[in-house]
């Protein structure tokens, strides 16, 4: 598990927890990381392992707030499959919201090929529906531990997405060709405490795309209005609405 704080003299906002996706490793959300601790929010990176195990992921999320240095709010960040388990688990740990970027939703009908796993992308065509971010695909490159293929893996049956009862930010790319946008704006919209935003021409890894300055914003924002409450008041709104 890797970690990040508070600048120094600054009193902790709170803590986000973020679920890996397939494939991924820590060094994925080293960037996300820093920008969000720099906002005064701890953050922590748990590795999902490769059987999307819910109960693995549950043990890790109780390790890290019975350590004691996980302030509230607590929040689950979950990417890909790390969506889908923080989806799942949310209402059952104790944390107090969560987001889903880029979620994989086992129905997902994909523009590319994720029904099995020896039709397997090749790496052209899995970094494109990655990301277009260069420093990203850079570290996806490097990085000796990132598995790639892991795109084409099937989901498992247990992750049986259905929408949180606790605050939930759903942020999704508009060309993400691995979940349908369409289907994720029609799985979570409209459900109380549930904020949906689309990120225009964003691809799949929608946390280390091109906008990932504007997608983090949107996550500060959502996470400084749970601080306000889980009915999550507008912070900033347009005059007389």
């Amino acid at each position: 598990m890797s970690a990040w704080v508070e600048p120094a003299g600054i009193l902790a906002r709170g803590t986000v927890i973020v679920l890996t996706g397939r494939g991924e490793t820590a060094s994925a959300y080293q960037r996300f990381a820093r920008r969000i601790s720099a906002d005064a929010y701890r953050v922590r990176i748990v590795e999902v392992d490769e059987s999307l195990a819910p109960e693995s992921t549950r043990a890790a999320i109780d390790e890290i707030v019975a350590g004691g240095d996980a302030p509230e709010p607590r929040i689950l960040v979950g990417s890909d499959t790390g969506a889908a388990l923080a989806a799942t688990l949310v209402d059952d740990v104790p944390v107090d919201a969560a987001v889903l970027a880029g979620i994989a939703l086992p129905t997902a009908s994909a523009a590319v090929p994720v029904a099995a796993a020896e039709t397997a992308l090749s790496w052209d065509d899995e970094i494109e529906a990655r990301s277009a971010c260069p420093a990203h695909r850079k570290v996806l490159t490097t990085d000796e531990r990132f598995r790639r293929g892991a795109l084409s893996v099937p989901l498992t049956p247990d992750l049986s997405v259905v929408p949180p009862s606790k605050p939930t930010l759903v942020i999704h790319g508009t060309d993400d060709p691995v979940t349908p946008a369409d289907q994720v704006v029609g799985a979570f919209s409209g459900r109380p405490r549930t904020r949906v935003r689309t990120v225009v021409g964003g691809r799949h890894d929608i946390l280390n795309d091109v906008s990932h300055r504007s997608v983090a914003a949107t996550i500060v924002l959502f996470l400084e209005s749970l601080k306000l409450g889980a009915d999550l008041p507008d912070i900033v709104r347009v005059p007389g609405a």
